[in-house]
């Protein structure tokens, strides 16, 4: 009987039917090309595009911290809890066996009615030893869809410690292009103030000869100090920039290594896609969508909640007075049950939770349609920076070369007397002005391309896996 009984459950629970709706991936507007794409662009799927900069400082400190970073540990660390969570919730759908043994000496009353001792000795011992078994018969598929979402979520923290991977790549790399771009405004402010230095001896020696006039040194003076001011504002800004760059690389504050200056870097072509790419490619978008395979699988484990839950448990053993007949053929004990419960009357409790459920997953399902279009709109964005980054670093690389002949002229023209000294510091304050727009703007056209490559979703972390997983 009990072997017909088995059969007939596990029959039951391989034909029928999961509560709950299925997932199916919802349809999503994907526009067919981006608006101001590359026609030169390059594929960065599965490659580690930071390589392209061609520094291999910057290599070794994005292996550094991919190896170091406390919030890609962090994020390591949460995945392997999801791991167990899933384990955890799996379990369920299986068999649970365990054992148990026990010993236990009692004495009972002497008022029994019959005495006690009148058929067995007083005090007693009692031997046990049993295996137990109970198994949850999944036969409405609340305890699969309950795994289904702990997959979900399981796969949805992955991803999550891929967007990290993600962000600590692209932030080291645009700090490493920023700080380059402090040290070239600092050597060009100390190029400046040497120069406004050398000036400023000159003058006060030709003032003191009544060649140049009280007006003519003050103003001198007012530009070296003002390139003098500028020398410790880039240097702290420096220091601060190393601080930053040191933590992501999960070290203490302190000096960062350079390799190549900012002029020596390669600038990278731009990657391409189609926008239905960033589907597969971008962690958010996957984990936004594990997120809605969680919360859509919860709607069948809340559901099921209106069907009876039957179990079926069981117990063998062996049982005896006497330590040396324990396992003695009239010592065995058994027993089997099949429990069934079911709610009768819950006033709305499993109506709400099945509501609130649906709800989560109508959330999850509007911020997975929001995170993709906040994909396609940083793709734009970072095809608009890196371009006009690109039109604007020209213009000034030209207004760079036009300043410096200009100042080179005025001093021709102030040195044979056809100029005051007004327009020769015109030219200087002007040029050293446009030089460090035009350092300021090499590292912002880096940080675009690096924030291009960023929203392009990097191919590339599956590669990099291994790194952070030591």
């Amino acid at each position: 009987m009990y072997k017909k009984v088995l059969i007939l459950l596990i029959f039951f629970a391989l034909a029928s039917c999961t509560t709950g709706p299925n997932y199916r991936r919802p349809p999503v507007e994907t526009p067919a090309n981006w608006r101001f794409e590359d026609a030169q662009a390059l594929d960065v799927v599965n490659t580690p595009w930071w390589r392209q900069f061609g520094d291999p400082v910057l290599d070794s400190l994005i292996e550094t911290a991919l190896k170091e970073n406390k919030d890609l540990r962090i994020a390591a660390a949460r995945v392997e809890e999801f791991v167990g969570r899933y384990a955890y919730i799996r379990a369920g759908q299986f068999p649970q066996v365990g054992a148990a043994a026990s010993y236990q000496r009692t004495k009972d009353t002497s008022y029994l009615n019959p005495p006690l001792s009148a058929t067995a000795e007083n005090p007693f011992d009692m031997y046990q030893a049993f295996l137990t078994a109970s198994w949850e018969i999944d036969i409405w598929g609340k305890l699969r869809r309950a795994t289904e979402s702990a997959r979900a979520n399981l796969l949805s923290t992955e991803e999550g410690r891929r967007g990290v991977i993600l962000t600590v790549v692209t932030a080291v790399a645009v700090s490493y292009t920023d700080l380059l771009g402090l040290d070239k405004q600092l050597d060009v402010a100390q190029r400046t103030l040497e120069s406004r230095e050398h000036t400023l001896r000159l003058f006060k020696s030709r003032h003191q000869k009544g060649l140049v006039s009280k007006l003519e040194l003050s103003q001198a003076e007012s530009e070296y100090s003002s390139a003098l001011a500028t020398v410790p504002l880039l240097r702290k800004l420096i220091g601060q920039q190393e601080n930053a760059l040191s933590i992501l690389l999960g070290r203490n504050p302190g000096p960062i290594l350079r390799g190549k200056p900012l002029d020596f870097l390669t600038l990278p072509a731009v990657p391409a896609g189609l926008p239905s790419q960033l589907l597969e490619r971008r962690p958010d978008i996957r984990q936004a969508e594990q997120d809605l395979i969680a919360a859509n699988a919860q709607i069948g484990v809340a559901k099921a909640q209106y069907f009876p839950t039957i179990s079926l448990t069981g117990l063998y053993g062996v049982q005896s007075a006497d330590l040396s007949r324990l396992f003695t053929g009239p010592a065995r004990t058994w027993t089997y049950a099949l429990p069934v419960t079911a709610p009768v009357f819950t006033a709305g409790g499993i109506a709400g939770t099945v509501k609130a459920a649906e709800a989560v997953q109508k959330e999850a399902l509007i911020r997975y349609e929001q995170v993709i279009q906040q994909a396609f709109r940083e793709v734009e964005d970072g095809l608009i920076d890196q371009a006009e980054s690109r039109e604007e670093l020209r213009a000034q690389r030209e207004q760079v070369r036009s300043l410096q002949n200009y100042a080179h002229l005025a001093k021709v023209r102030y040195n044979n007397g056809y100029t005051s000294y007004i327009e020769v510091l015109d030219a200087e304050r002007s040029l050293f002005t446009a030089e460090l727009n035009y350092a300021q703007t090499q590292a912002t056209l880096f940080r675009a391309l690096v924030n291009l490559y960023k929203s392009m979703g990097g191919g590339w972390v599956t590669q990099v896996d291994d790194l952070t997983r030591e």
